[in-house]
């Protein structure tokens, strides 16, 4: 069984006393001081998914306060999760993601998380083809994080080499053109367990996916911020059987069509 979390986490800005708290106890003056406090109260807890954080700036995808462990707008009703629940994403995926591993980033916004994924995706010992794709329905989204991206030397080179690359599309479909993906992360509150999605993941594989809770079979519910969303980390397995676990309960902006212009 997966170990269950034993805290709220927020997506949405919250004003509960108890998550200011421990958003301003983890928060640092650089990202290397905000991802030590992280790791020093055990909200990251897998070295691995430390130093894949650690390489990547959140200052160049977060516009205002990036060192602080809460959520941060970025424009176009979207936000930048809180790095505590990147680091959780990480750490719930880990075990399917290696260099040469292919993972599908939903709801990509800023990029931040993508650029994270791919230090745990690629590397020198990639010669199978890691690659991560951040998809968003907001072009204007998918332009922010690829011109972010390309603010550290490292970022540049993973997006000439393609080893990442950021596409427009309804995430609710994923990306069927890189599948099949040894990992999926969903970045937005899913109103089911897409079938799309699970057909697109790797037996085996794993997807981290918030659905907006309506009972154990994962069926539509309501979108609502009043606590009914919860994190379901999605196994299927190598003979194609599917497992799922409710991990933590959540406060996501909503997986829908992008906004009317």
């Amino acid at each position: 069984m997966l170990k269950k979390a034993i805290h709220r986490a927020t997506r949405s800005y919250s004003t509960k006393r108890t998550n200011h708290t421990m958003a301003w106890y983890c928060s640092g003056s650089s990202n290397s001081e905000m991802i030590d406090n992280l790791y020093r109260t055990g909200l990251i807890k897998n070295e691995q998914v430390k130093d894949a954080m650690l390489k990547v700036d959140r200052g160049h995808y977060a516009p205002s306060r990036p060192y602080s462990d809460s959520p941060q707008s970025i424009g176009h009703s979207a936000t930048i999760s809180a790095p505590h629940m990147h680091g959780h994403a990480c750490e719930y995926l880990i075990d399917f993601i290696k260099p040469g591993s292919r993972v599908l980033d939903i709801g990509s916004g800023s990029g931040y998380l993508t650029h994270v994924l791919a230090n745990l995706a690629t590397g020198p010992e990639d010669a199978n083809g890691g690659c991560v794709i951040g998809v968003d329905h907001i072009q204007e989204l998918v332009d922010l994080a690829n011109h972010n991206m390309r603010k550290s030397e490292q970022g540049r080179s993973l997006l000439d080499s393609g080893k990442v690359k950021f596409v427009t599309a309804d995430g609710r479909l994923g990306w069927k053109d890189g599948a099949p993906y040894d990992a999926i992360h969903v970045g937005a509150a899913a109103e089911e367990l897409h079938p799309v999605l699970m057909e697109q993941l790797r037996a085996p594989g794993r997807m981290f996916i918030p659905v907006a809770s309506a009972g154990e079979g994962g069926r539509r519910g309501s979108l609502g911020f009043g606590g009914g969303q919860y994190i379901w980390v999605v196994d299927k397995k190598e003979d194609g059987s599917v497992h799922k676990e409710k991990v933590l309960q959540v406060s996501y902006v909503p997986l829908t069509d992008p906004p009317r212009r």
